[in-house]
């Protein structure tokens, strides 16, 4: 049986970047020849953030490069998306979005059954001090686990 889900990307940055609250997932408003480009792995999610416009979701500087099979008709690689979501998930977001330092960010794209979903999540911005204090942690839990392997080795 092959795998239900196929990744294509990972937004790395938007864990680093931000404190993910809550995550949603959402279908994509896409052309044929974006399908097709995804399958080759050619989206980058780097950049990129959700806006509420009006009743509707909207991703913003997602790149999509062109299909390697298209011809003079492909398709514009930073267009908005729309995002395909219930109405309460969207006022949830909507509601969210309006409090001060939080924003809609993707975090991954993937193939569920076939369709092109993306992983958005509610975030709040961390500050500097955060950050270091993350990276700083991920640090020290690297050094235990090598400690405890040598430890296991002699």
């Amino acid at each position: 049986m092959p795998n239900e889900f196929t990744a294509v990307t990972k937004n790395k940055k938007a864990f680093h970047n931000y404190e993910i609250l809550e995550k949603f997932e959402a279908g994509m408003e896409l052309v044929g020849s974006e399908v097709k480009s995804l399958r080759e792995g050619k989206g980058n999610l780097r950049d990129s953030y959700a806006l509420i416009r009006g009743s509707e979701v909207y991703l913003v500087g997602m790149h999509i490069g062109p299909y390697s099979h298209t011809g003079y008709l492909g398709h514009e690689p930073y267009r908005d998306r729309r995002l395909l979501l219930h109405k309460q998930e969207i006022r949830k977001l909507a509601r969210q979005v309006n409090v001060k330092g939080m924003t809609i960010v993707p975090l991954r794209i993937y193939f569920k059954n076939g369709w092109a979903k993306t992983e958005i999540g509610l975030a709040k911005s961390k500050k500097t001090y955060q950050k270091k204090r993350a990276i700083a942690e991920r640090d020290h839990a690297r050094d235990l686990d090598r400690e405890l392997k040598e430890r296991k080795r002699s």
